[in-house]
């Protein structure tokens, strides 16, 4: 391994870097601060940045469901120190195939975090109302901007009125923000959307059949984010949330001549905000059935928000048939609530979206879509100061089929 120094910030490669400045091993290994592995990877199916949390991901050669798989190679090569590090999640990975990768090494992890919403209807407006009420100790503002300025003010108005009497100033304040704004903020969270099927409609799919006109929609924020030069999250609440994730990632590394030069948003900037109620949709079906009443502890979910999901009954004790049940019920749960004559959106807001947004935030374990080797697959995962740590399991041979094949279908997409 090669070790270097610039701006004071230790980094360590296998490849040469002529512009840097070479040190030893002792004197790198004398930082009390994060230090970073640089890689060298095509940016279109590879992340700018990560967190290290395991000696294997020091020098991938390649991202895809690899990283939901455990590995128990041994790493006798590495030093002690670096491994320490990585205990500590203090070991960055960043792709200088990036052209901009130099900017992960002054990057500050926000202590109290600005958030922006676009689109405050249905699920917009409930994910704001749990913003308000649940991220007052790690959320400092909310900026709501949409076309409607009447509903955007009824929302300032009854959001800002959301308080525990005794308990008044720990809430963060709403605020309606000009366009130009938008991306003056930690994290950007895009529920806007169109041509939202109506109940009684007989549309099965109700995710893929938004995603035409949404696609369009984000397509406006994320060459907005590029002009804006965003660092903070690009977070996708609106359906269907993975493919809006891609979307958005490729439009916004296009010049002006539709060539990608990846000057845009990082793939490990965006999010996509859907898993999180498959598995709490999960968890209300295992609770009625006996046979996967241990869903709660033992299960997992893993894909996107709809066709191609997985429920995973137990990590340890894998059933397929089981497994195949619980995911069912889970994709069909929406329209039971159409059923009941209501769109199915306040769960959504609620467990996908607001819950957790805060758990993003917080760096605790959560459900959401990161990016996989050109595919944005909803795990279970964190995001450190240095960066997302995505859970890594021992799983059986059955369920890593299950997900090879979501996980190609996502990629023959788009």
């Amino acid at each position: 391994m090669l070790y270097y120094k610039t701006n004071g910030k230790i980094l360590i490669s296998k490849f040469k870097y002529d512009n840097l400045q070479p040190i030893t091993e002792n004197d790198a290994r004398k930082t009390r601060g994060y230090i970073y592995v640089l890689n060298k990877q095509n940016p279109l199916y590879s992340r700018k940045t990560f967190c290290i949390c395991h000696p294997s991901l020091m020098f991938l050669e390649n991202e895809d469901i690899n990283l939901l798989q455990k590995k128990d190679t041994q790493f006798n090569d590495i030093p002690k120190w670096i491994l320490g590090k990585i205990k500590e999640r203090k070991v960055v990975s960043i792709n200088t195939e990036y052209p901009n990768w130099e900017e992960v090494l002054n990057y500050k992890h926000p202590q109290k975090w600005r958030i922006n919403i676009i689109g405050l209807g249905d699920v917009g407006g409930t994910l704001l109302t749990g913003l308000r009420m649940l991220g007052g100790d790690c959320i400092s503002s909310i900026g709501i901007y949409g076309n409607d300025m009447n509903g955007l003010m009824r929302w300032e108005y009854e959001a800002n009125q959301i308080v525990d009497p005794f308990n008044e100033d720990n809430y963060p304040d709403v605020k309606i923000i000009n366009e130009s704004d938008i991306f003056d903020c930690d994290m950007f969270v895009f529920c806007a959307s169109k041509n939202v099927p109506k109940v009684g409609s007989d549309v099965k799919d109700v995710r893929m059949a938004q995603f035409e006109e949404n696609s369009k929609i984000i397509n406006v924020y994320a060459r907005k984010a590029r002009e804006s030069n965003f660092k903070g999250i690009f977070a996708v609440v609106s359906d269907p949330v993975d493919l809006l994730c891609k979307v958005a990632f490729l439009e916004s590394n296009k010049d002006s001549d539709e060539n990608m030069d990846f000057k845009g948003l990082s793939s490990d900037q965006i999010r996509g905000y859907g898993l999180g109620v498959m598995n709490a949709r999960a968890l209300y079906y295992s609770k009625q059935n006996p046979d996967t009443i241990y869903y709660a502890n033992e299960g997992r979910a893993f894909g996107p928000h709809g066709e191609g999901l997985i429920i995973a009954d137990s990590i340890q004790s894998y059933d397929e048939e089981l497994s195949s049940y619980l995911t069912q019920k889970a994709l069909n749960a929406n329209m039971e609530v159409r059923k009941t004559g209501f769109k199915p959106y306040i769960a959504p807001a609620l467990s996908s979206g607001a819950l957790s947004i805060i758990a993003t935030i917080k760096g605790k374990w959560h459900y959401s879509s990161t990016y996989m080797g050109g595919v944005f697959m909803g795990s279970k995962n964190r995001l450190n100061p240095s960066g997302t740590e995505i859970e890594a399991l021992d799983m059986p041979d059955k369920l890593i089929k299950r997900i090879e094949t979501t996980y190609q279908n996502l990629k023959s997409i788009l």
